[in-house]
This record gives C-alpha cells, sequence and structure tokens, in this order.
C-alpha cells in the first residue's frame, strides 16, 4: 500500500476565480491571524494551518476546496493533507496571496 499518493491540483494565481466558480468551491485561507489582517480572498473560510486538523468538521465534504497562504507553501502541505484524507476535490493556490499582489 502507497501512502500519501492522492494528488491535488494547482491553480495558477491568475485562474483562481474561475476555478473557484466552476468548482463551487469553498477558500481555505490557512495563513495566521496576523496575515489575515492584511486581506483575504472574498468569503474565505480563515483556519490557520496548525488548526486544520482539530477543525477539519468545519470544511464540508461535498465541496471542492482552494487551499491558501501567503507563498504556495503551508497551503501546499494542506492541500496534500486534505486529499490523504479523502477529500475528492482539493486545489492549492500556485504563489499564494504574494502571486495576487496582496502579500509581500
Amino acid at each position: 500500500m502507497i501512502f500519501g499518493s492522492k494528488k491535488y491540483e494547482r491553480v495558477p494565481a491568475h485562474e483562481w476565480e474561475q476555478w473557484v466558480a466552476e468548482n463551487d468551491a469553498v477558500i481555505l485561507d490557512v495563513r495566521e491571524p496576523r496575515e489575515w489582517a492584511l486581506g483575504t480572498l472574498p468569503g474565505a473560510l480563515r483556519i490557520s494551518m496548525g488548526e486544520v486538523v482539530a477543525r477539519l468538521d468545519e470544511l464540508p465534504e461535498d465541496r471542492a476546496i482552494l487551499c491558501v497562504c501567503r507563498s504556495g507553501d503551508r497551503s501546499s502541505q494542506v492541500a496534500a493533507f486534505l486529499a490523504r484524507s479523502g477529500r475528492t476535490r482539493v486545489a492549492n493556490l500556485v504563489g499564494g496571496m504574494k502571486a495576487l499582489g496582496m502579500q509581500a
């Protein structure tokens, strides 16, 4: 048996809105509260990376999830975790908020 082989999608920054709309996706911002104060994507569910496991039940199981962070690193880890946990449609915003010009 191979563990961790479940893949997640990688969404380019310029396509995030289209991907969310086409997939009726939830945006999951996994940054820290001090980072959320700098701005986040409209309607994003804010659960910091360190709280995802404890708050997993807050994520809908029947909708796609787009994971977002500052640069795409933390959100890629969360996307991989969610995919391994059985979520059927998970994606990571490539380059994160930096790629959108919303965080330095």
